[in-house]
């Protein structure tokens, strides 16, 4: 199911498909706020990994309120005397959120146990142990978030059935409004030489420019109804997994492990170079992208190379209670997923604004 119209609000511009994408579930069933209070929207990081225990690096777990990641980063080179660059996380988070997220610091003035309960404004250290090494971005296993959406709750029916959808399916695996800054900011006038941008602008505007490429794809998908499913010409993706390969014609063993979210279709993080994909979707994907002429150019100029990125995301125990003014959710993604994605397939989502994180 699709819907193949955008919203009302919809912005009149090329950059539609990152702001305003289809739905794979039709309509939204209620209007919602999902960050009345920082309260109502919390992230935990899973890191997949047990803390090496000693080590030239301490790693922290920390829980923030309200807070910058940057500038608890900042805040914890502060206290551990270091300099700010020598301060590893994982992932940017929210800002007006709830966040249990990790960074590591290197060893110094500060043992584990010297760590442990240190507080400052918006945040406190709950846990320090060893480790091996810097905490390098990207390097979780996910998230589970915890979620308070405030609002005139759905029909039970309505809700139950939408989540037996997601939970069974997935849903589209865009990136949320956070990569494209307030109205798409990041999007606005993008150089055609990358040395043009400011050095503490250029990794937001690339991966803004990256990710409008990766949504228009997806959301051609959405509307044909071919997002989760596998094509001949695809490049299938492991769950959770950068590993892909291709699919010359999907049999039934990879129809199946398709149903068992195992594997997924993929779409372009554009860059130079040849797609890997073949056939007709390739001649999709090709077509789509060069429809935005600037972006592709930006991207080819800074040296990106092709990659791929799971059109689809599988929503792990997801659950949900409905309560008198609003719906309370939990879930868990792979890392680099949206809780927007999720939500936007059950809501229309009133305050969320990006926020810097």
């Amino acid at each position: 199911m699709s819907e193949s119209s955008a919203s009302a609000r919809a912005p009149a511009r090329a950059d539609a498909a990152a702001l305003d994408p289809p739905r794979a579930y039709g309509a939204p069933l209620t209007r919602v706020r999902v960050r009345a209070e920082p309260e109502d929207f919390c992230v935990e990081e899973c890191l997949g990994f047990a803390p090496a225990g000693a080590g030239a690096h301490v790693l922290l777990q920390v829980r923030k309120r309200d807070a910058n990641t940057v500038w608890v980063a900042g805040e914890l080179a502060r206290l551990g005397g270091c300099r700010p660059f020598e301060v590893g996380y994982a992932g940017l988070k929210d800002r007006r959120a709830v966040a249990v997220q990790w960074f590591t610091v290197p060893r110094g003035s500060r043992s584990p146990e010297q760590w442990r309960g240190v507080r400052a404004e918006g945040f406190e250290v709950l846990e320090a142990q060893g480790h091996t090494r810097k905490l390098p971005r990207g390097a979780l296993e996910g998230n589970r978030f915890r979620i308070y959406a405030r609002g005139a709750p759905p029909a039970p029916p309505a809700l139950q059935a939408r989540l037996e959808h997601i939970a069974a399916h997935g849903v589209p695996n865009y990136f949320g409004p956070q990569r494209f800054g307030r109205e798409g900011g990041n999007l606005a006038n993008l150089p055609a030489d990358p040395s043009a941008l400011r050095p503490g602008e250029r990794s937001f505007v690339l991966s803004a420019a990256r990710s409008l490429l990766f949504n228009a794809v997806l959301a051609e998908r959405v509307r044909t109804g071919r997002w989760c499913e596998l094509e001949a010409g695809d490049r299938a993706q492991l769950d959770g997994r950068g590993s892909h390969f291709a699919v010359e014609a999907p049999d039934a063993t990879l129809r199946e492990r398709a149903a068992r979210l195992e594997i997924h279709p993929s779409g372009p993080l554009w860059g130079q170079g040849e797609a890997d994909c073949e056939g007709a979707v390739r001649t999709l994907e090709t077509d789509i992208v060069r429809g935005y002429p600037a972006a592709c150019a930006l991207l080819e100029a800074a040296g990106m190379r092709q990659e791929r990125r799971s059109l689809r995301l599988a929503v792990r125990d997801l659950e949900a209670r409905i309560e008198p003014d609003g719906v309370r959710l939990q879930f868990r993604l792979t890392r680099g997923a949206y809780a927007t994605a999720v939500l936007r397939e059950l809501f229309v989502l009133e305050d969320y604004e990006p926020s810097s994180t």
